[in-house]
């Protein structure tokens, strides 16, 4: 009687084991496919991407130029999610993968400066300060960055609201945060950024429209008197004017200027076929025709760069100058995000498009893991016959006949 009851007692114990053991294997397949497709994924689709290689005076040293050779990064149109439109378990995901996404390339490329091109919050045209406090916090904590990278972010429509919602309040409070002016510029190696306020740039002499445009004229004759200066091209009305790097700038907003519509983009993160030719409303979906050239007689850039459309396109205006849109960082607008790297010059740039994982081939990895999972589950509770049972069955069959 007490070795049966012992044995009963080492078979329960094996039986514990077994279900331990089986457990165990579950568990490891669930955290495997959670710290690929939540960690692992970033890494191994932003290994592959690299800063383009950009040409480089003949005269300075393989040190120097390495130097000289400004590595900035593009994004756009973040959209963190408020409190009103923003579901706790969407806003949970999306600014989870945007934050490994930022936290990877940081690591992996190490650029000089980040440059964000307006629409970081979904809903700060009618966020409360409260809600507005909060929302920093979460972008401050997502997009925190080292010492030796800048952040600098461009004001768009869903952060001060479209044109007849835009407010002195808003701006200044969006200001405080990012250190944002319209016609602000930033100078690094050499290099001339333009940060514009696009939404300002409405034409109808509102307050605010009106001081961004006479700031942007104020900087725009400083920068054509340096070129000059450069030049020894004297000019009586470029006296005293502060000498600043000559370098043709590259404009950074969040509108892109005047195009009928994105017809003519390409690639496979522009618009979808049935958008493509749906046109643009002026001031709304892209800049005005007037506002548009205005900006480029100003400036002259060499390059322009915008967000807003959430969809990638490039075109050149007036023939010569090219104007990369920014497709949306967040997998919310696309399943293909992306973010541009620049190696940039003061006389030459190059540009790299580096895509972030989609999320199909996430959902598609944990689908796979769900099924190996159920079959897993299934097999062991002798539901489902694993095929070497069912050929050995067979093999018994056919001998017994």
């Amino acid at each position: 009687m007490a070795m049966m009851r012992s044995d009963l007692g080492i078979m329960k114990i094996l039986r514990l084991k077994k279900r331990g053991c089986f457990l165990l294997k579950l568990l490891c397949l669930v955290v495997l496919a959670l710290i690929f497709c939540e960690f692992l994924v970033y890494y191994v689709v932003i290994f592959q991407c690299h800063w383009p290689e950009v040409k480089i005076e003949a005269h300075r040293s393989s040190k120097q130029s390495s130097a000289s050779v400004l590595k900035a990064m593009f994004l756009s149109d973040t959209h963190l999610l408020g409190e009103i439109k923003g579901h706790w378990l969407d806003k949970l995901r999306r600014e989870w993968q945007m934050e490994r996404a930022f936290q990877t390339a940081l690591s992996l490329l190490e650029p000089d400066i980040v440059f964000i091109l307006g629409d970081v919050f979904d809903e700060g045209k009618w966020s409360s300060s409260q809600a507005w406090a909060d929302d920093v916090r979460r972008f401050q904590k997502m997009f925190r960055h080292p010492v030796r990278t800048e952040l600098m972010v461009v004001v768009g429509n869903h952060d001060i609201g479209f044109h007849y919602e835009m407010t002195t309040y808003k701006l200044k409070r969006f200001a405080k945060v990012f250190n944002f002016t319209s016609g602000k510029l930033i100078t690094r190696k050499g290099v001339n950024f333009v940060m514009v306020n696009s939404v300002a740039l409405e034409g109808d002499g509102c307050t605010v429209c009106s001081r961004a445009e006479a700031k942007l004229m104020k900087l725009s004759h400083k920068l054509n008197c340096s070129q000059q200066q450069e030049q020894n091209h004297s000019n009586k009305r470029c006296s005293g004017v502060e000498q600043l790097p000559a370098s043709e700038p590259i404009l950074l907003q969040h509108y892109p200027l005047y195009r009928r519509s994105d017809a003519e983009c390409t690639g496979e993160d522009s618009a979808l076929p049935e958008e493509k030719n749906i046109p643009f409303k002026e001031k709304y979906d892209v800049l005005s025709r007037e506002a548009s050239q205005k900006l480029l007689w100003w400036f002259h850039p060499r390059l322009i760069l915008s967000g807003h459309t959430h969809s990638a396109c490039e075109v050149l205006h007036n023939g010569k100058i090219p104007e990369i849109s920014v497709p949306s960082f967040s997998w919310r607008n696309r399943n293909n995000p992306s973010f541009i790297m620049g190696s940039i010059t003061p006389t030459d740039f190059s540009l790299y498009k580096c895509f972030l994982p989609l999320e199909s081939r996430v959902v598609t990895i944990y689908c796979i893991a769900g099924a190996l999972l159920g079959v897993l589950i299934l097999a062991h509770l002798q539901l489902l016959n694993p095929p070497f049972y069912f050929a050995q069955h067979l093999i018994r069959k056919h001998k017994a006949v």
